[in-house]
């Protein structure tokens, strides 16, 4: 994936409304995708204040959770998914360090994707955990693709 293709991809996935009962239609959206592939990851739904939904499936581990903490800070410190920002970071040769941001808080690493609300901007963050940083994003992404169609 490429800093173009993540781009085009973020003003692909707009949505035209998100609260609690969307949070939980896309949680479950996540889950469902998850379990008919038979993966272990947790799915995180918050914003930079809340937990609207979270879920550790079968064979997911607690370092997971850390992550999808971790993946979600960056999403929300520079309102971008984490996959982008880990993207553009690599390819300027820095890292979040030179930013004075601390390895035991955030992670560029795929998986976390801003929800943003048409006319609004970014209302929160899904992130998945458990895989390859490109299938965690690939999994969110394919999430809220769903969601958007049956909006």
């Amino acid at each position: 994936m490429t800093i173009t293709s993540l781009t085009d991809e973020a003003a692909r996935l707009i949505l035209p409304q998100f609260d609690e009962t969307t949070a939980l239609t896309l949680g479950q959206i996540l889950v469902g995708l998850a379990q008919a592939e038979n993966l272990p990851v947790v799915i995180n739904i918050r914003t930079a204040d809340r937990t609207l939904f979270h879920v550790a499936l079968p064979d997911s581990a607690p370092l997971n959770d850390a992550w999808a903490r971790r993946k979600s800070n960056v999403a929300l410190m520079f309102q971008k998914s984490s996959f982008l920002v880990g993207t553009q970071m690599r390819e300027k040769g820095s890292t979040l360090a030179n930013d004075g941001l601390s390895n035991a808080d955030y992670a560029d690493h795929g998986g976390a994707v801003p929800i943003c609300v048409q006319g609004v901007g970014m209302v929160a963050v899904a992130t998945v955990s458990g895989l390859p940083q490109r299938d965690d994003h690939v999994l969110v992404v394919r999430g809220l693709e769903a969601l958007l169609n049956s909006l």
